[in-house]
């Protein structure tokens, strides 16, 4: 598959999808990708800035949600120019695949949302138009295999550019539990991304809102690489305690340097095997 001028799949190099939860700033998000960009150039990676312009899936209704699909493709479209790199944004509703697929590369289905026909197939559609993919997440309530239907939908209005994550399942009380095994299955389907940071979410864990234990990110990480994988997911932020979502678990701006040097050495071995 393509992303942009990017290949993705067997023999490609590893794809990075990385940037904070939510589009908080333009200042903000150039912070982010002057970071990451020359870090994945050094690495050989291939880096695809992430951020959010909404958030509709809040654990309480005060739960920050982002700065709307307007400003939030704004700043997006500013970071394409300026870093030269894809970019990459949650779709929540199918109108909103024709407004978001002329600036976004990688259409991004959430993973509560990996069933619904009408926004997968909007996708896929507006995505084939304007030579974009489609990233769907695997519902946290779905084995593997359930994503060929998902993966289906989208092919089915015209786009082979798709991509699907692994970002783990709900075990109960709060948990989520990455079943590795499920890598490799869907990996039979499409090219895999893995999600590390939303798996080691606590959904609901505070109360009136997710927590999580970014301790566990490097962890995961690393297995994935070892199992194998094309590409990762990972929410990243310089001052993840200040961050109006997701902060527990997105993984400090300063810690991904020495993560992702770890991840490729063991990614490296895995594919000389």
């Amino acid at each position: 598959m393509q992303i942009s001028s990017y290949r993705v799949g067997e023999g490609a190099s590893l794809l990075l999808i990385a940037g904070p939860c939510i589009a908080e700033s333009l200042d903000l998000c150039r912070r982010v990708a002057a970071h990451m960009k020359p870090l994945c150039d050094e690495f050989g990676i291939n880096y695809v800035f992430k951020a959010s312009f909404d958030k509709a899936n809040r654990t309480s209704i005060g739960g920050a949600r982002g700065p709307g699909i307007q400003e939030g493709l704004e700043i997006l479209s500013a970071i394409k120019s300026e870093f030269g790199v894809p970019v990459t944004t949650d779709v929540h509703e199918s109108y909103q695949a024709e407004i978001v697929a002329p600036v976004v590369d990688l259409l991004q289905i959430p993973a509560f949302l990996c069933r619904q026909t009408d926004l997968l197939l909007a996708c896929g559609e507006e995505a084939a138009k304007w030579k974009g993919a489609v990233n769907v997440k695997k519902g946290q309530f779905l084995r593997p295999e359930g994503m060929a239907h998902a993966l289906a939908k989208v092919r089915s209005a015209g786009c082979e550019n798709v991509l699907l994550t692994e970002r783990g399942t709900t075990f109960g009380y709060d948990s989520l539990v990455v079943d590795f095994r499920g890598l490799e299955l869907m990996r039979e389907l499409a090219p895999v991304c893995f999600d590390a940071t939303h798996s080691v979410q606590k959904p609901g864990g505070g109360g009136d809102k997710t927590t999580g234990e970014r301790r566990f990110v490097p962890g995961l990480v690393r297995a994935a690489c070892a199992v194998g994988v094309d590409a990762l997911f990972i929410e990243t932020h310089p001052q993840p305690e200040t961050a109006p979502s997701d902060g527990p678990n997105m993984v400090p701006l300063s810690e991904m340097k020495q993560m992702l040097e770890k991840a490729l050495q063991i990614r490296d071995k895995t594919l000389e095997l």
